[in-house]
């Protein structure tokens, strides 16, 4: 009888998707019995190898991890989902926890601890490492260090996804199908997300959140 606990992997970089698969599959009581590169084949891979638990970047190719976590929290909310990211822990850990993970690791760690964070959710707690865990009690407290703070956390989770998707190269025409939304909405969210970052017109806009993107970092990119 096989006992081992599948993990579905959902990674747009496929070098670094087979790294972590070879981990898991060291392991006796682990496989990884399942690989997807963005939301929607993910959620269809859900329903054919039902896995047990699901690693999940942030940051896909075509689409955002955190909706991968909203839907399985909705539609599956016995399936626990780490988070991976090569992203600030301080600007994602907490929007990753509010919209139903179980875990949140950075790419850098995830080599060295994932295995152990994949025992800890399986476990049904949640996992952390230390700093991450410090910076959400310090924000509960409100003894949070104001240097730690980025401009980024300012932007709701739309705003957010929003920003992200124009550091992706999608137009706001493109921006408003995915999301559903009127192109007039979108110019909306770009107001308030130049606004909230300082940003003085569009072509900053955009450089900057090309530069999140590539670089997990918020900085007004001069001409």
């Amino acid at each position: 009888m096989n006992t081992k606990k599948k993990i579905l992997l959902v990674e747009d970089h496929p070098i670094f998707r087979l790294g972590l698969a070879e981990l898991i599959n060291q392991e006796a009581d682990l496989i990884a019995s399942g690989e997807s590169k963005d939301v929607d084949s993910a959620i269809k891979e859900i329903e054919s190898v039902t896995p047990d638990l699901i690693i999940a970047d942030i940051s896909l190719k075509h689409s955002d991890g955190i909706d991968l976590v909203r839907h399985v929290k909705k539609h599956y909310p016995h399936i626990p989902v780490l988070v991976l990211s090569m992203h600030d822990e301080y600007l994602y850990a907490q929007r990753a926890l509010h919209a139903g993970a179980k875990g949140y690791i950075m790419k850098q760690e995830a080599m060295e601890s994932v295995v152990g964070a994949i025992h800890h959710v399986l476990a049904g707690k949640v996992y952390l490492n230390d700093s991450v865990k410090e910076h959400i009690l310090s924000n509960i407290t409100g003894t949070s260090d104001i240097r730690k703070k980025s401009p980024i956390d300012q932007l709701t989770d739309r705003e957010m996804q929003v920003f992200k998707l124009i550091g992706k190269g999608y137009s706001s025409r493109e921006i408003a199908v995915r999301l559903f939304l009127s192109i007039k909405t979108i110019g909306t969210y770009r107001e308030r997300i130049k606004t909230k970052l300082n940003l003085k017109h569009a072509n900053e806009l955009v450089r900057c959140a090309v530069h999140f993107e590539k670089t997990g970092q918020v900085t007004t990119i001069p001409e």
